[in-house]
């Protein structure tokens, strides 16, 4: 009897079927992994508004103290919140109007002035480092860099359409930052409600306070700066027109505002445009004008502004400089304007909702005074026979 050798085979192994679970896990990881890159793609699509709404929300919390005052007097909110907003504009439109002034002014004095001015600095470096130059030999030189002169203004022609397209960007993003914090701060009690019936009652109390919390410390900087402002318009006015400068009002003015609302380096940017209105009367006023700048500044920041601000915003200066360079890197001017008030928020907040601990003395601190307490009784019997006689 033949044998099929095909019998006595091993069986082949059975096929393991496919989970049931994989397919729809791997359809469940293809959407979630579409959604996120929806996600991500709407978040930068967004991000202009996102940003638009931050800004309008903190505004609406510098503007709110005021408001109140208003609302507690008798005036209605809607009322109170366009007066509010309204003189906000007519302070902001003057101070640009008066800048826009000023800086037309200092262009055009420097334009009268510069052959003065050129004569008088080719005299100076001729009588101090021995030098023949004249202003024909200047003049020659500047001839020769012509082309590439000529190459410049033919770019900044270029770009004129894609400057006046920023400018009215900006303009428009302004506008709609102003339509935010007004429907904001008009709506402040509403937003506060709404917000509010989504929150168990445990933690509305938690937002309440967060809410108040924010308002304290963006009105307090708002407050401190409109002081520290004030005190650098005038100290800075009376002193620009003890140099007989031009417009010494409005250079003051200049110095109070960028001084008070740019920390650390304000006074030294605001002390460009007085130097040059300087040196169109005289040179040596602009050292002088340089020379109070930095004296002024370290006044206000060692000495005035931790006065001003102790009981509105108390921020170390090493982190409101840290936050500031934060919020301008994340979000440019407007960021480095706002990172102090959302750092003082955040740290008053977490000073009471963080639980601290009392400091315990360091052991060796105390092995050291116990040991000077013994060695004491020590030295003071160890007087000579001279002394006890």
């Amino acid at each position: 009897m033949d044998i099929d050798p095909e019998d006595n085979a091993p069986p082949a192994p059975a096929r393991t079927a496919m989970p049931t679970w994989l397919p729809r896990a791997m359809v469940l990881a293809l959407v979630f992994f579409g959604l996120f890159l929806f996600a991500d793609w709407a978040f930068h699509r967004l991000t202009g508004i996102l940003i638009i709404l931050f800004v309008a929300f903190f505004i609406s919390l510098a503007m709110e103290p005021a408001v109140a005052l208003l609302v507690r007097r008798g005036m209605p909110r809607g009322l109170a919140t366009g007066l509010v907003f309204i003189a906000t504009f007519a302070c902001v439109l003057a101070f640009l109007a008066a800048l826009v002034t000023l800086l037309v002014e200092t262009a055009t004095n420097l334009a009268h002035e510069s052959p003065r001015l050129l004569d008088e600095g080719v005299d100076w470096v001729n009588h101090t480092f021995g030098q023949h130059f004249t202003t024909h030999d200047l003049s020659q030189r500047l001839l020769h860099e012509s082309a590439l002169l000529e190459s410049y203004a033919h770019t900044a022609a270029d770009n004129a359409w894609g400057v006046s397209t920023t400018v009215l960007g900006g303009l428009a993003q302004v506008l709609t930052i102003a339509l935010f914090s007004v429907y904001l701060t008009a709506g402040g009690p509403k937003v506060r409600r709404t917000v509010c019936s989504l929150l168990p009652p445990a933690r509305q109390q938690t937002f309440l306070h967060a809410w108040d919390l924010a308002i304290d410390k963006t009105g307090g900087y708002l407050f401190s700066r409109l002081l520290l402002a004030i005190v650098s318009a005038i100290v800075h006015g009376v002193f620009l027109s003890i140099l007989h400068l031009p417009n010494p009002i409005a250079l003051g003015v200049w110095f109070g505002v960028i001084s008070a609302f740019i920390p650390t380096i304000g006074t030294y940017i605001a002390a460009i445009v007085p130097v040059f209105v300087a040196l169109t009367v005289d040179p040596m006023d602009a050292v002088w004008i340089i020379v109070f700048a930095i004296v002024y500044q370290w006044f206000q920041d060692y000495l005035l502004q931790p006065r001003i601000t102790a009981r509105t915003v108390d921020v170390n200066a090493a982190i409101a400089l840290l936050s500031v360079l934060a919020g301008g890197a994340l979000l440019g001017a407007v960021g480095a304007l706002l990172a102090i008030p959302a750092t003082a928020t955040v740290q008053a907040f977490l000073s009471e909702y963080v639980k601290h601990y009392a400091v315990t003395e360091d052991p060796r601190i105390d092995q050291t005074t116990s040991r000077r307490k013994r060695s004491a009784p020590a030295v003071e019997d160890a007087v000579s026979p001279k002394e006890s006689d």
